[in-house]
C-alpha cells in the first residue's frame, strides 16, 4: 500500500469532524509518552492530506507557568499552553507518565482532572499517568493497567483500582490506561481504529513502521523473562529445563523430585522467588510457546497443543481463552506468518 492509498483509506473511514486531543504532562514526564501518542495522531493528519477537516488536533499542556516539560531522561519539551488555560471542548484527554504524574499532589490540578473527566469522551493514561487519574478518584471501581514495575505500587496506594499488570492497555467504559512507554502508541492506535475503523490503524502503523498493532490484551513483558531474576540456582536450571521440556509432565511432584526438593516446600520457594505458582508459570510458558508457534510456523493447532503440552487443541484454547480473551485461531489471524507476509506484501 502507498502513501495515496493510505490516504485514501484514512479519508474513507473517517466518520466525524476534528477531535482535539489534550496530552496532560506533569515534570519530570516520560518524553516516549508524549512523542510516540503525538506521532500517531500526526500520521493520520498527514495520511489524511492537507485540509482544514484534517481529524485530530493535539496539544500538549502542563503544570508549569513557564510550559517547559522537563523529560525523565534529560529531553526538555515546550507545552502549547498551561492545563488552565484549556477552554475549547477536548474529546480525548490523555495524562503522560513520569515521576512527576507519579508523585504530583496539586489539589487545583486533582480538581481540574475531576473537571475534566465529566466533559470529555474519552480520558486515558500512559504508565504512571494512572497515579494522577487514581489520585483525583478517577479510576476507583474501575480495571485499570500500568507499567508492571508500578503495579504493585499503584495498587497498595489506591486500594479501589483493581489493577493489573499483566495487559499493555485496558478500557472500562470510556477510561483507558495504559502500560509503559511504546504501549501509548498502541493505545493511540485503538483510538484511531475506534474513530476511523481499523483500516485506516493498519495504514498508520504501516506509515510509523510499527509491525504490529497490539491489542489490550497482549502481555506486557515475556514470561521467560522472569528466569533471568531467579537468584536460587536450582530453581533456574529447572525453569531452563521446564522450557525445553514443555512436552512432559510437569507437575508439582515432578517438578520438586527433579529439583530434589518435598513437593511442599518447592512449592512455597518457587512462589518465593518467582512470583506465582508453578502450574501458573508452566501455563504461561506454555502459552508463550504456544504464541511462537502459532505467530512463526504453519503447524496445525492439534500439532502446536502437543508440542507445547496442552495434549489437545480444545484444552489449549481453554487456556487461550482464560488468559488472552481470544481463540488460538484468532491469534493466529491476528499475528500469524501469513498475516505478516500478506501485510508486508501490500506495504509494497
Amino acid at each position: 500500500m502507498n502513501f495515496e492509498s493510505n490516504h485514501t483509506a484514512v479519508k474513507n473511514q473517517t466518520r466525524c469532524g476534528v477531535r482535539r486531543i489534550a496530552l496532560l504532562a506533569v515534570p519530570p514526564a516520560m518524553e516516549l509518552d508524549i512523542a510516540g501518542p503525538m506521532a500517531v495522531f500526526d500520521a493520520v493528519k498527514r495520511l489524511y492530506g492537507a485540509s482544514s477537516s484534517a481529524p485530530y488536533e493535539t496539544e500538549l499542556v502542563t503544570t508549569t507557568e513557564q510550559l517547559k516539560v522537563v523529560g525523565v531522561t534529560g529531553l526538555s519539551l515546550v507545552a502549547d499552553k498551561h492545563y488552565r488555560d484549556v477552554r475549547r471542548e477536548v474529546d480525548t484527554l490523555l495524562v503522560v507518565g513520569g515521576t512527576g504524574a507519579r508523585t504530583a499532589t496539586d489539589p487545583k490540578l486533582i480538581a481540574w482532572l475531576q473537571k475534566m473527566a465529566v466533559k470529555v469522551r474519552r480520558l486515558g493514561s500512559v504508565c504512571t499517568g494512572a497515579f494522577l487519574l487514581a489520585q483525583a478518584g478517577l479510576l476507583d471501581g474501575r480495571s485499570a493497567t500500568t507499567h508492571w514495575a508500578y503495579a504493585r505500587e499503584l495498587a497498595s496506594r489506591y486500594p479501589g483500582v483493581s489493577v493489573d499488570s499483566n495487559p499493555i492497555w485496558i478500557r472500562d467504559g470510556n477510561v483507558y490506561t495504559s502500560a509503559g512507554v511504546t504501549t501509548g502508541m498502541d493505545l493511540a492506535l485503538a483510538f484511531v481504529e475506534q474513530d476511523h475503523g481499523s483500516d485506516a490503524a493498519l495504514a498508520v502503523a504501516r506509515e510509523l513502521v510499527l509491525f504490529l498493532r497490539r491489542p489490550g490484551w497482549q502481555a506486557q513483558f515475556s514470561v521467560s523473562l522472569s528466569t533471568q531474576v531467579v537468584r536460587n540456582k536450582s530453581l533456574f536450571d529447572l525453569q531452563v529445563w521446564m522450557s525445553e521440556n514443555l512436552d512432559r509432565e510437569l507437575s508439582v511432584e515432578t517438578l520438586a523430585e527433579r529439583a530434589a526438593m518435598s513437593s511442599r516446600n518447592f512449592a512455597r520457594s518457587f512462589v518465593r522467588e518467582v512470583g506465582i505458582t508453578p502450574a501458573r508459570y508452566v501455563e504461561q510458558l506454555r502459552l508463550e510457546a504456544a504464541r511462537r508457534r502459532l505467530e512463526q510456523t504453519r503447524m496445525s493447532l492439534e500439532e502446536v497443543a502437543s508440542a507445547c503440552g496442552f495434549g489437545s487443541a480444545e484444552t489449549m484454547s481453554r487456556a487461550f481463552l482464560r488468559c488472552l480473551g481470544t481463540t488460538p485461531a484468532r491469534y493466529r489471524g491476528l499475528f500469524g506468518y501469513s498475516t505478516a507476509r500478506k501485510s508486508a506484501a501490500s506495504a509494497k
